[in-house]
């Protein structure tokens, strides 16, 4: 099996704003009004997806200690191996047209983005609206129409999402206290005979950590990719979980 390729890179942003039709303005201007904007290319079987990403982390970082607390990193604003590895994945898929899928933690919402590129109903939901609007953005950029935004907050999820076919998350394993509350979300999620896929660093050892607690309801299977970009590879495991009264 081929290997996707990690060719994720900056771009200049330049003509960020001339990519943004009217309708999205005041979504444009509300994140550059607090960040510096830039755009990041990544190329999924061979197809180029361009998302609005900030280009100066300085001020995001100031004043936290991140050798104290890795939890202190915004881990939103950057674009994960694990993400582009998921999206291969997830365009490899022989899926139905309209095939209902939920990104959960999605931060600049490459997944999602790229299920929607594919012929999905996407929801990509996080916790906060500055961070749906850079995929709000890029959803649009990319000519996806079939893409819904939801703040979701895990440990209190709402009660107005229906349920999904899919769900993804990539790199979201970066808290054990949100073990729990994210189990909750799948549970409360999935529909019937739905699907949970998920991406991780091979480096993470938090997945081990989670994935006895999905054990009772859920079968697990886990896959390995290896993405390359030049001489560097990064290693990725890929996880689905099926609901064991669905087998």
């Amino acid at each position: 099996m081929n290997e996707p390729a990690n060719t994720h890179h900056n771009e200049p942003a330049n003509g960020l704003r001339a990519l943004i039709p009217p309708e999205y303005t005041a979504v444009y201007e509300r994140l550059s009004s607090k960040y510096v904007l830039g755009l990041e290319d990544v190329t999924i079987r061979e197809r180029r997806f361009r998302f609005v990403c900030v280009q100066d982390l300085e001020p995001l970082l100031a004043g936290k200690d991140l050798f104290a607390s890795v939890s202190d990193f915004p881990f939103w604003v950057k674009i994960w191996d694990a993400s582009v590895a998921l999206a291969d994945m997830v365009a490899r898929l022989p899926l139905k047209p309209g095939v209902r899928v939920l990104e959960v933690g999605a931060g600049l919402g490459i997944t999602g983005v790229v299920a929607a590129a594919f012929g999905c109903n996407v929801t990509i939901t996080d916790i906060e609206e500055d961070i749906l609007d850079f995929s709000r953005l890029s959803a649009v950029i990319n000519g996806c129409t079939t893409v819904s935004h939801a703040r979701l907050d895990w440990l209190s999820p709402s009660a107005g999402l229906n349920k999904f076919d899919m769900i993804l998350g990539s790199e979201v394993l970066f808290n054990e206290r949100f073990f729990l509350p994210l189990l909750n979300v799948f549970n409360q999620l999935l529909a019937p005979g739905g699907v949970i896929y998920l991406a991780h660093s091979a480096d993470r050892k938090s997945l081990a950590r989670f994935l006895p607690l999905c054990a009772k309801d859920y079968d697990i299977a886990l896959q390995k990719k290896t993405l390359k970009a030049g001489e560097e590879q990064s290693k990725i495991v890929l996880t689905r979980l099926k609901y064991r009264g669905d087998l």
